[in-house]
């Protein structure tokens, strides 16, 4: 293993590999094999956009012992150079007649026995990044080689961040935090809707984001619909809230949080759903601990709510995060994971308001082992107000 400059040190890179392979070795298998984007720079460093094009398969194989190999086309060739890993074989892709199948089962069988299980995820929140067709021919070519799910292999690894990685979180929500700062002044620019969120983007980049994968947010009287509509042309109105939430990205890391305005002054029932919101927040923030199920918070988020009157929000009131917008866990009513220290993890309640719009709010926190620590900047108190 080389000494590459790469964005983080190599013995980080060594150190997530390490902790794959311990657990391959646990579950008896003798490689992992990755194919998405997320996991590929999580092993490799290997960072670039071009995950946008589904022309071309890329492929990272993890044997139980011994250094990843990187089966990729070749025009990723000069960018994989760049990161520390040293095995890395080509070919010219798209191929149809073989893209890149022969190279990838070779490989897997100098680290597989004949008898052995090539570790592949296959549960929530993992995807094969290949055709199905050819995902199929490889399982030929390498039999009697078996696949095994390895989801959990690389799932408990991910979710527990360095502080190199905190820091990279810490500061994309900073980023972020910076924009968010922007909004009235982009607001009483251009108050549209899709006007308000071009502008957003850009105060992002502005700030340092290397790129935006994700904004959202909308804009109503008292309250919005969804969280995940497009922005439309509508004309911003005393009495709407607006909220924008983002995915913004620095160094491959990820933020997502939002932050809620008031078009003009807050109505009641807003405030008090927005006191309600941001109340069950700071309650979560004080009992969180490792050891606590994942279901544990969504339920003392549904209490809290309910405490103050409020019909918590459907669905999952928050999840992890890193190099993914969303990782897991998923706060919700059934899901069992435990919480460990090292876990960056939003904090997401959300309301129901008497007219069926919702309110959401959302904060980006590091689970320590006496409970979590903000890493986006905390949200005032007040719905901060915008005078058109």
């Amino acid at each position: 293993m080389n000494d590459r400059p790469t964005l983080f040190p190599v013995a980080e890179f060594h150190g997530r590999v390490e902790g794959l392979q311990r657990r391959l070795a646990q579950a008896g298998q003798d490689a992992l094999l990755l194919t998405s984007a997320a996991d590929i720079f999580y092993v490799t460093g290997f960072l670039t956009r071009f995950w946008e094009s589904p022309a071309r398969p890329w492929f990272l194989l993890v044997p139980a012992k011994g250094a990843p190999v990187a089966v990729i086309p070749a025009i990723g060739r000069d960018l994989m150079e760049r990161t520390w890993i040293t095995d890395i074989r080509m070919w010219d892709a798209p191929d149809p007649r073989d893209d890149g199948i022969s190279l990838l089962a070779d490989a897997i069988s100098e680290h597989v026995p004949p008898d052995g299980l090539l570790g592949v995820p296959m549960g929530l929140e993992t995807s094969l990044r290949m055709p199905l067709a050819d995902y199929h021919r490889l399982l030929d070519r390498i039999a009697p080689r078996r696949p095994a799910d390895a989801t959990d292999i690389i799932q408990r690894v991910r979710e527990v961040k360095s502080e190199a990685e905190v820091d990279r979180i810490r500061l994309t929500c900073a980023i972020a935090s910076e924009a968010f700062d922007a909004v009235p002044a982009i607001v009483n620019r251009a108050p549209t809707l899709d006007a308000v969120f071009r502008g957003f983007q850009s105060a992002l980049l502005d700030a340092g984001a290397d790129w935006v994968s994700y904004t959202a947010g909308a804009a109503g009287a008292g309250g919005y619909g969804d969280v995940i509509s497009p922005a439309g042309p509508q004309p911003l109105s005393p009495g709407d809230v607006l909220m924008l939430d983002t995915g913004a990205v620095r160094d491959g890391y990820f933020c997502d949080f939002d932050r809620n305005f008031s078009i003009g002054p807050v109505a009641d029932e807003t405030r008090q759903a927005h006191d309600a919101l941001h109340a069950a927040t700071d309650r979560l923030i004080d009992d969180l601990r490792p050891g606590m199920l994942a279901c544990d918070a969504h339920r003392q988020l549904c209490a809290a709510l309910e405490l103050r009157g409020m019909r918590p929000g459907g669905g999952r009131l928050g999840h992890g995060l890193g190099v993914t917008l969303t990782e897991w866990p998923s706060f919700t009513d059934h899901d069992q994971t435990p919480l460990v220290a090292g876990m960056v993890l939003t904090i997401e309640p959300s309301v129901v308001l008497s007219s069926g719009r919702i309110l959401v709010h959302e904060e980006n926190v590091v689970l320590r082992p006496d409970g979590p620590e903000l890493l986006s900047p905390r949200a005032p108190g007040e719905m901060v107000e915008i005078p058109l």
